[in-house]
């Protein structure tokens, strides 16, 4: 007996117009997808609301509290998967900002120890900096700023499972550093750059297939010298993170990227901070302080300290922005940062796929949530 069908079900991303169909789920996988009429322990009835895989989110700093540079342990990485999961975030790369080799190591480690562990939702992680350039470095410690040596090299490809992303700027780095780091399956991303467009589309040819929460902390478009940004929006085939939260992008920049290049080229990530699934007013980061009001996260000095996002906010808000369509928004939030991060087996809704799913109304609110076929936020 199928323990759960889903029933007239909206599946996303999809096609406009596509017919409803029901959604069976046993074992904590798809069983199977048409209008067959599947008996089954339980039956929810959708009325057409969207069912979206859950959602996958390659830049999470922390969540529930913690910071992951704090305590990079498993117990932190579980409490941040949790807070994001309640906001539809099945899949998540634990992200440690700017930090020492050995702190480097004490994260990677605990990422392979919790994915051994079966800590829902951690695939990898994203190692952002300390191979950065200190005049983009935003809310980065600079003193932690470090040469892409051959020691941090094996350092960066040590992990045993999952899957590692490194952002760089690519104007400190040598290129055959950065190859070696590629051929290693290493995913590279440059950001907190101040490349030029020359230095960024080399850097791109010898392996960088992304671009670290597009237009923060890079080199600007200038008609003479198009930059880190130009680069991006230049690019077909790399992959830009944007930060959809209305105060890292405005409106008309997103929609300017988004009407410059292919839309299944961009990943929706939160670059989300403690403050996360909780009333957290403040939290401490390389001895500053950070306040949260009104979403923002800010340094004294009024400097961008990641922000107070979940994904589900950051898919309805996109749509709200943009006035881009619901499909290609959810896309950005699972397809497409599964294809970057080449987990392509995440992200989408097929038979013998893991249950990992997400309820959205028409009117992109989060309603449920499910992790390997258990229901994680119950019916809105």
């Amino acid at each position: 007996m199928t323990s759960l069908v889903l029933n007239n079900v909206a599946l996303m991303p999809g096609r406009q117009g596509a017919p409803l169909c029901d959604v069976a789920i046993s074992d904590g996988l798809i069983k199977s997808i048409g209008s067959d009429g599947i008996s089954a322990d339980g039956v929810i009835d959708f009325g057409g609301d969207y069912l979206c895989p859950g959602f996958f989110d390659v830049q999470v700093n922390g969540g529930g509290s913690v910071l992951f540079n704090d305590t990079p342990d498993v117990d932190t990485i579980r409490t941040i998967g949790a807070a994001h999961r309640s906001f539809g975030t099945t899949s998540f790369l634990p992200t440690l900002i700017s930090d020492d080799l050995d702190v480097i190591d004490r994260a990677m480690r605990a990422v392979e120890d919790a994915i051994t562990a079966g800590v829902p939702g951690v695939v990898g992680i994203h190692i952002e900096g300390p191979f950065l350039n200190v005049r983009r470095k935003g809310i980065h410690d600079a003193s932690k700023f470090a040469q892409l040596t051959d020691e941090a090299i094996r350092l960066l490809s040590s992990l045993e499972v999952g899957r590692t992303l490194v952002t760089l700027a690519p104007e400190c780095c040598r290129l055959e550093d950065i190859e070696a780091l590629q051929q290693r399956g290493v995913v590279i991303s440059a950001g907190h750059t101040d490349a030029t467009y020359e230095q960024m589309t080399k850097a791109l040819d010898a392996g960088v297939t992304g671009f670290t929460h597009l237009y923060n902390a890079m080199s600007p478009l200038h008609h003479r010298e198009p930059g880190v940004v130009g680069a991006a929006l230049d690019s077909q085939t790399a992959y830009c993170g944007l930060i959809a939260d209305g105060h890292h992008v405005s409106a008309a920049a997103l929609r300017i990227a988004l009407r410059a290049r292919p839309l299944d080229r961009f990943v929706l990530v939160t670059d989300a901070m403690p403050g996360v699934g909780t009333s957290l007013k403040r939290f401490a980061l390389s001895g500053q302080t950070i306040m949260i009001k009104d979403g923002l996260c800010v340094d004294e000095s009024g400097t961008l300290a990641g922000s107070n996002l979940d994904m589900a906010s950051a898919v309805r808000q996109l749509v709200e922005m943009t006035d881009v369509e619901p499909a290609a928004a959810i896309a950005m939030a699972t397809a497409n940062p599964a294809q970057f991060m080449g987990l392509a087996q995440s992200g989408t809704i097929r038979k013998g796929s893991r249950a990992d799913l997400v309820r959205l109304d028409r009117q992109l609110a989060l309603k449920q949530v499910w992790q390997g076929g258990q229901p994680v936020l119950p019916e809105a």
